[in-house]
C-alpha cells in the first residue's frame, strides 16, 4: 500500500485593500501572467521568514511605486485555485502621508472603485472573499 501524497501547505499571499475617500483600488493584472487581465486587490507572495504585514508594504512599493500604511487585517482564508493552493492575508490600508500616487509598475491599469461598484468587475476568484469581508 503506497503513502498518500503529501499535501504541501498553502502558499501565504497578501494583498491590500488601500481606501481613500470612499474608494478602493483595483489593479487589472497582464495578459501575459497566471489570471490574465483579472482585476485584483494588489499584493503577492509573502517571502519565507516575513512579516505578512512588512510583505504587503513590500509588495505594493513594487507593484504601485508607493508608500501604505496598515490600517487594519481582515480574515485571512483558504483559496484553492487547483493548479496552487493560498492562504490570503488582506489588510486594509491607506496611502501613507506624502507618498507618491500608486503607479502600475506590474499591472496594466489601476481603478479606484466604490466598494459597491467592485461586483461589476471581473475579479480573480480569490478577491471575492476580500469583498465580502469589505462589504459586511
Amino acid at each position: 500500500m503506497s503513502a498518500p501524497p503529501e499535501s504541501k501547505p498553502p502558499v501565504p499571499v497578501v494583498c491590500a485593500v488601500i481606501e481613500r475617500e470612499g474608494h478602493v483600488l483595483v489593479a487589472q493584472r497582464p495578459p501575459h501572467k497566471l489570471l490574465p487581465l483579472k482585476w485584483e486587490f494588489p499584493g503577492g507572495k509573502v517571502e519565507p521568514g516575513e512579516n505578512p504585514a512588512d510583505a504587503i508594504i513590500r509588495e505594493i512599493r513594487e507593484e504601485l511605486g508607493c508608500e501604505i500604511r496598515v490600517t487594519r487585517a481582515l480574515p485571512p482564508f483558504i483559496h484553492d485555485y487547483k493548479t496552487v493552493v493560498i492562504e490570503m492575508i488582506p489588510f486594509v490600508c491607506v496611502l501613507a502621508p506624502g507618498t507618491s500616487e500608486p503607479h502600475p509598475h506590474e499591472h496594466v491599469a489601476i481603478a479606484w472603485v466604490q466598494p459597491a461598484a467592485l461586483r461589476g468587475y471581473d475579479l480573480a476568484a480569490a478577491d471575492w472573499p476580500v469583498v465580502d469581508a469589505l462589504l459586511h
